[in-house]
């Protein structure tokens, strides 16, 4: 008891959020307006095949998700040592890519975890609970997530793949409706102006194309003899 009252108390007394929403939305926004006419329909038709059948091809899915995490770390960590970007960036990539095909049950796990801290955060965001307890709300998924990945190995694979899908989905159409919104005369803003100004807005985005992708790939998998829905070892 005395390490959560020191705890609480410690909560308290930080006024700083851990993770601040305006950074978050920049960068959802900023990943929006980069893309291309032509790249957010590839956005969205990746996307497709990711939502609906990533049950499918989900091996290939976490070795290219570990690997760009992979890649990611390795520019960082390869810039900070006299400006190998480039080799940092390889050697990560192919090492997260190695490392997370003879763990694929943790692999999923990981990236279940992660679905799902990212989804319980997002309607903690939504219902406008107190910015800066969060990771309050992101922990209950995240566990939860880890959970039904080692429970239930096949209802981790339909979260994180439906999940995945369903943000290159909503990226590519959201670009699309900013690049029309930006020929219009005048120019109008409303896809940014429901981003910035209302919390439902992203976490709705999220959830709306996750469940339907679960349920679907649910149906697909039920008819389908030949997935193996145990887990490798």
């Amino acid at each position: 008891m005395e390490y959560l009252t020191i705890l609480a108390e410690a909560t308290k007394s930080s006024s700083e959020p851990f993770i601040r929403i305006q950074s978050v939305l920049d960068s959802i926004w900023e990943q929006v307006t980069a893309l291309s006419w032509l790249q957010a329909v590839l956005c969205i038709s990746f996307g497709l095949v990711y939502l609906l059948y990533g049950w499918r091809i989900f091996k290939v899915l976490v070795a290219i998700c570990f690997g760009l995490f992979g890649l990611f770390m390795g520019i960082n960590f390869g810039g900070r040592f006299g400006g190998y970007e480039i080799l940092g960036g390889i050697a990560g990539l192919v090492l997260f890519a190695s490392v997370s095909i003879p763990f694929m049950k943790w692999s999923v796990g990981v990236l279940g975890a992660i679905s799902g801290g990212i989804l319980t955060g997002g309607i903690w965001y939504a219902v406008g609970l107190p910015e800066r307890f969060m990771p309050a709300g992101a922990l209950m998924g995240i566990i939860a997530g880890g959970m039904i990945s080692f429970i239930v190995f096949k209802a981790a694979v339909m979260l994180f793949t439906s999940f995945g899908g369903g943000i290159l989905i909503i990226t590519g159409m959201l670009s699309l409706i900013y690049h029309y919104e930006s020929i219009q005369t005048p120019p109008t803003a409303t896809a940014k102006a429901m981003l910035y100004e209302h919390h439902w807005f992203v976490p709705a985005l999220l959830l709306a194309p996750t469940i339907i992708g679960i349920i679907v790939q649910h149906r697909f998998i039920k008819s389908s003899k030949s997935w193996d829905v145990k887990p490798p070892t």
